[in-house]
C-alpha cells in the first residue's frame, strides 16, 4: 500500500500549505541562512500561483510544471529516495535506483501540487532559527496555528551540499518523518511484489504528471 495513513497525510497537507505562505526574511539567502533559502522558494511559489491564477483555473495540471520548476530544485531526491527505501536501496541494481528516484520525485511533485492547488490563508509561524550551519545539517522549524486545537509542530531537515546549496532531505510533522513513513509502505510493496512492481505502481500513479 503506497498511501500515507490518513492522520499523517492531513498533517503533511498542513505543512505543504505552509510552504506557500509569506514570511519576512532577508531578500537573498546565503549559506548562513538556510531558513531564508526556504523562504526564497516559498515567495517564488506564492507569486507563481498568483501570476498563473487564470491558467490554473482553466487547467489545474499547470501546477505540476510550476512546482517542479520552483520548489523541487530545493530537494535532494537521491538522498530522500535512498532514505525512503532503507535497506532495499542496497538490494536494488543501478537501473532500478535510477527509475525509482525519478518516480519518487514525481510522487513528491504530485503531493505538493495537490497542496498548492488547495492553498488558503492558514496562519503559519516560523520559529527562531537555532541550527548550527557549521555542521552543514540543520532543521527549519515552524508550527501551524489552528483556530481550534493545539498548534502542530513541523520541521524541514536540510543539509549543505558540495555546491553550497541547502537541500531538503526530509519533512517531519508532529515528530513523524515523511521518508520513514514512506519507507514502511515501500517495504511492504517490495516484500509482496518486488522492486520492479513498486516502480511500476509509482509510474502508473505518476502518469498525469508526465502528460
Amino acid at each position: 500500500m503506497l498511501q500515507l495513513n490518513r492522520s499523517f497525510m492531513r498533517l503533511l497537507f498542513a505543512l505543504l500549505l505552509c510552504l506557500a505562505l509569506p514570511v519576512t526574511y532577508a531578500e537573498e539567502a546565503d549559506v548562513n541562512d538556510p531558513q531564508g533559502s526556504v523562504q526564497a522558494a516559498t515567495d517564488r511559489m506564492l507569486q507563481a500561483l498568483k501570476d498563473n491564477e487564470q491558467a490554473l483555473e482553466q487547467d489545474p495540471s499547470v501546477i505540476y510544471g510550476l512546482v517542479q520548476e520552483i520548489l523541487m530544485p530545493d530537494f535532494d531526491f537521491n538522498k530522500m529516495a535512498k532514505l525512503a527505501l532503507g535497506k532495499n536501496w542496497r538490494k536494488a541494481d543501478d537501473e532500478q535506483r535510477v527509475r525509482f528516484v525519478e518516480e519518487f520525485r514525481l510522487l513528491i511533485v504530485r503531493t505538493y501540487s495537490t497542496a498548492m492547488l488547495e492553498y488558503t490563508d492558514e496562519e503559519i509561524k516560523f520559529l527562531p532559527f537555532r541550527g548550527d550551519v557549521a555542521k552543514k545539517k540543520v532543521k527549519v522549524k515552524m508550527e501551524i496555528i489552528q483556530s481550534a486545537g493545539p498548534s502542530i509542530p513541523m520541521a524541514l531537515s536540510l543539509y549543505l551540499n558540495k555546491e553550497n546549496a541547502w537541500k531538503v532531505y526530509d519533512v517531519k510533522i508532529d515528530g513523524i518523518s515523511l521518508v520513514t513513513n514512506y519507507r514502511s509502505s515501500f517495504a511492504t510493496k517490495i516484500r509482496n511484489g518486488g522492486m520492479d512492481k513498486l516502480i511500476e505502481d509509482l509510474a502508473r500513479r505518476n502518469e498525469k504528471v508526465k502528460a
